[in-house]
């Protein structure tokens, strides 16, 4: 069961939630929920979720793993957050999670209630669009919240001209 979203209550404000990653698409879902947040006056939270399957080592090495993975992960949301802020000028709300993708960001949006709206980017390689969104087409209610899937075709024009 899903908590109630809280972002259209006082002291409150809509959010919109992207997945930071290492695909090339990944930009387009940060833009398109960048600019929608900017201009209907909410928030944008930036999630970077480590992989556990990084982490199958002796576990003095998967200490160093960790760490690196960490580091890697908030060098991303740092520069996202910058170029987003840069571009855009917006700021941006960042969180790091380890472990499977669709688990974290369920749990991202459980804790955050004024998270309304997750924005994905598919990509359009022929492996598919990627692995979070062929998990909604999957599963019928794969996200508690509304998903927008952002084309990652779209230029930089048309996504201003769509937000």
């Amino acid at each position: 069961m899903v908590s109630r979203r809280l972002s259209r209550e006082a002291g409150h404000r809509r959010k919109f939630l992207a997945v930071v990653d290492d695909t090339p698409e990944c930009e387009r879902a940060m833009r398109y929920a960048a600019l929608r947040a900017k201009n209907s006056g909410g928030g944008l939270v930036l999630c970077y979720v480590i992989s556990p399957t990084d982490f199958q080592h002796w576990l003095g090495v998967e200490e160093i793993m960790r760490a690196e993975a960490m580091e890697e992960a908030e060098s991303t949301l740092a520069k996202a957050a910058e170029n987003l802020r840069q571009a855009i000028g917006i700021d941006s709300e960042t969180r790091i999670r380890q472990g499977r993708a669709d688990e974290e960001i369920h749990s991202v949006i459980e804790e955050d209630r004024d998270i309304a709206i997750l924005v994905l980017a598919a990509g359009s390689a022929k492996e598919g669009p990627g692995p979070l969104v062929s998990s909604i087409a999957g599963r019928g209610a794969a996200f508690p919240i509304p998903v927008t899937v952002v084309p990652d075709t779209l230029t930089d024009e048309e996504i201003d001209a769509l937000s």
